[in-house]
């Protein structure tokens, strides 16, 4: 029989560069785990690929599987839905293959309410200012919005408490490094293996 794979969620606040980071640990070389793309309503960015960043969906079609309970976890988020469709994830795990999430805050203590067994890391800034820089420097919103994404963050990052790891994005490689390295240790920790050995013992 196949074993479950494990399911690592990676959240932080908006401008943390969660994307940035994620797309970094799937370039680099020995990653035998799945990006479970998430679904959004909001807009499309430059540079941005349907299928490969997020699935993009209008509010009507994403309300359309919310109520068919094709959702893994949603939240509304600044106006737009994100959520993480439920089939695939299911289907990847039951293969024995590790699924990679990155989701908002609010999505991951819902998925975490389904899947506790999860490997829940935490993203942050090296501080707030560094933060703020961030978002401006995207130059896609207008000040309020950033204001705005500003006092959310802060509520976000006093969710920590909630996650297994905080990891800090001072620099992208290093960020990158931590997480893996976490990964590999889940895979060793003796509530996830023990079960082998049990079994090998009854075998004996």
């Amino acid at each position: 029989m196949t074993e479950r794979g494990l399911l690592i969620v990676l959240s932080g606040p908006s401008g943390v560069g969660k994307g940035t980071v994620r797309k970094a640990i799937f370039e680099t070389e020995g990653n035998d785990f799945e990006y479970s793309i998430s679904m959004t309503t909001r807009q499309m960015r430059e540079g941005e690929v349907e299928g490969e960043d997020y699935f993009f969906r209008t509010r009507e079609e994403f309300e359309e599987l919310i109520a068919a309970g094709q959702m893994l976890e949603y939240a509304e988020y600044a106006g737009n839905y994100y959520g993480t469709p439920l089939e695939y994830v299911n289907q990847t795990l039951d293969q024995g293959k590790d699924v990679f999430l990155e989701i908002e805050v609010q999505g991951a203590m819902k998925v975490k309410e389904k899947a506790p067994d999860g490997v829940y890391i935490f993203l942050t800034p090296p501080d707030l200012s560094e933060l703020k820089s961030r978002i401006v420097g995207r130059g896609t919103d207008e000040m309020s919005v950033i204001e705005q994404r500003m006092e959310i963050a802060v509520s976000e990052i006093e969710m920590m408490s909630h996650y297994d790891y905080a990891v800090v994005n001072d620099e992208v490689p290093l960020a990158v490094k931590r997480i893996k390295d976490i990964i590999h240790s889940e895979h060793l920790r003796v509530d996830r293996v023990i079960h082998r050995y049990i079994k090998m013992i009854k075998e004996l």
